[in-house]
């Protein structure tokens, strides 16, 4: 019986090749033509593939080159094999000239997913010289909070966007890309729902908030809006503390441009409260060392950049909520 290091050493793209070569060609001989090889060369090679993975691939009895069931399935994963192979070197000679391996972007959940897609749309429609889609593979992760600036920190991403405060660090960039404002409400059903307004801090703390948990597992986390004593509906994320306002199952604030649709629906009720108008400045941020030169971004986050930069694309992904909430 071979070893398995033999079977390892025989599976080469040249045995692949002469594999699809015979079966395409339909006959050793005329295979042999197409490679440049004589017949009997061929056929030593097939004899060394088959005792190096101790199965015919061939049917002795049959004057054509008719694959066995072995040398069939041989056949159809040596091609896919040979494709990746071809894959792996033309991304391999695409990246070389600029483009990043992977770009992972870390946004937070107040970001409207609708326009982040498009975002994503757009980048895979780009066609880089020699024909083809940007070779870098997009990583999405989402965040709440201090969550966000945290992936960004500790090198867990190239690119974040929706932070609401800025922090200060020698590798990181950041910008602002506009103010959020957030709305305080309930369901139509809730206590809160028929008082005057603005609602008084002592009010709101004798009903449940619900808050979505900041995703930081290092940094601070930050609570906003939680008063003393309240009691707290903790859950993951924007759509789902949605959920929970248009239940009643408590009261909180979520962006505007998140509960517009719902507000003007009667479905949720928008309540003036004591804090006043409630809004706040977001900002996207990149690691600036992301090529490891510490100089140029990589082609990727360039691109990204290069959208961000404009005024309507940032206004987007803070309002563009209808239709896709994730």
């Amino acid at each position: 019986m071979s070893h398995p290091q033999d079977k390892r050493r025989a599976l080469t793209p040249e045995a692949l090749s002469m594999m699809d070569t015979i079966a395409r060609t339909g006959s050793f001989a005329a295979a042999a033509r197409e490679m440049g090889r004589v017949p009997s060369a061929l056929t030593y090679s097939v004899r060394q593939l088959e005792d190096a993975l101790d199965v015919l691939l061939f049917d002795r009895s049959s004057r054509q080159a008719v694959l066995t069931a072995a040398g069939q399935e041989l056949l159809v994963e040596g091609r896919r094999l040979l494709q990746e192979l071809d894959a792996v070197a033309n991304r391999v000679r695409r990246i070389a000239t600029g483009w990043e391996s992977e770009l992972t972007i870390a946004v937070d959940d107040a970001i409207a997913r609708r326009a982040l897609f498009d975002l994503m749309e757009a980048f895979y429609a780009e066609t880089i010289d020699g024909g083809g889609p940007p070779p870098t593979r997009l990583k999405l992760r989402v965040e709440v909070l201090a969550g966000t600036w945290e992936a960004l920190l500790h090198g867990q991403a190239d690119l974040a966007i929706g932070m609401p405060a800025q922090l200060q660090s020698a590798n990181i960039h950041c910008e602002p890309s506009g103010e959020l404002e957030f709305a305080f409400c309930v369901a139509p059903h809730h206590p809160l729902a028929n008082l005057p307004e603005p609602l008084t801090a002592g009010q709101i703390a004798e009903h449940r908030i619900i808050a979505v948990a900041d995703s930081a597992r290092l940094l601070a986390p930050i609570t906003v809006g939680v008063l003393p004593g309240q009691d707290v509906l903790t859950v993951p994320s924007l759509a789902t503390k949605l959920e929970g306002l248009l239940r009643g199952l408590g009261c909180g604030s979520l962006p505007v441009p998140m509960v517009r649709r719902h507000i003007d629906a009667g479905r949720l009720v928008r309540k003036a409260t004591y804090e006043g108008r409630r809004a706040g400045l977001m900002h996207y941020a990149w690691r600036q060392n992301t090529t490891g030169n510490g100089q140029t971004p990589g082609k990727a986050l360039a691109w990204w950049l290069d959208r961000l930069r404009s005024e309507t694309t940032r206004k987007a992904l803070l309002e563009q909520h209808e239709g896709l909430l994730l």
